[in-house]
């Protein structure tokens, strides 16, 4: 005579079982979860509408450590090289317009999973979209459209790192110089009111 099991309570044993393991994996693994740091500035458009302590004070209740910041004026070859991703698309004019209009207030932020949290943070691109579909972001809170969006935040590990280190050389890692040699040499010259967190 086989032994029958009700529907439920199989359903019951899979999940048990499926926790168990993802328990089991989670006990093997170091423990504790490695913070990363994410490069965020907070834009012209930022600090000429007061929204700095509005948005450090977002970015603090997160859970984020901001390790170091730093007021600087971008000119336009340093801007340039800031964006040369997107030097040939056909917005890329206007951005170093905007982006060399006013100061620009740059931090390295600390946390686990810093790079996709500082992005969900400060929503999408578009802050008219943002306005609708994330209104609590800060993009929504203080970015007008799409250029002028407020702030900025690294899309991946390693472009936090190429970012963060364009701004602060006690960053810089040996990984990013082969590839962005021309990135370090302008921090230096970026370094017109530092202030430190």
């Amino acid at each position: 005579m086989a032994l029958q099991i009700a529907p439920c309570v199989s359903r019951f044993l899979v999940l048990l079982l499926l926790v168990s393991v993802s328990l089991i994996g989670r006990s093997s693994s170091s423990g504790s979860a490695e913070k990363e740091k994410t490069f965020a500035m907070i834009k012209p458009d930022g600090l000429s509408g007061n929204y700095t302590d509005e948005i450090k004070n977002a970015i603090l209740e997160s859970g984020f450590i901001i390790l170091r910041e730093m007021t600087v004026r971008l000119d336009e070859d340093t801007a340039g090289k800031f964006y040369a991703e997107h030097s040939s698309r056909s917005f890329f004019p206007a951005l170093v317009k905007y982006m060399t209009s006013g100061p620009v207030l740059v931090m390295v932020l600390e946390k686990v999973n810093a790079v996709a949290d500082w992005r969900a943070l400060i929503g999408p691109t578009d802050a008219q979209k943002a306005k609708v579909t994330h209104p609590h972001s800060i993009r929504a809170m203080c970015g007008q459209d799409l250029e002028k969006n407020c702030v900025h935040g690294s899309d991946s590990p390693q472009s936090a790192e190429r970012e963060i280190s364009f701004f602060f050389e006690e960053f810089s890692s040996g990984a990013v110089g082969s590839k962005h040699d021309e990135l370090l040499e302008f921090s230096s010259k970026l370094k017109l009111d530092e202030t430190f967190a």
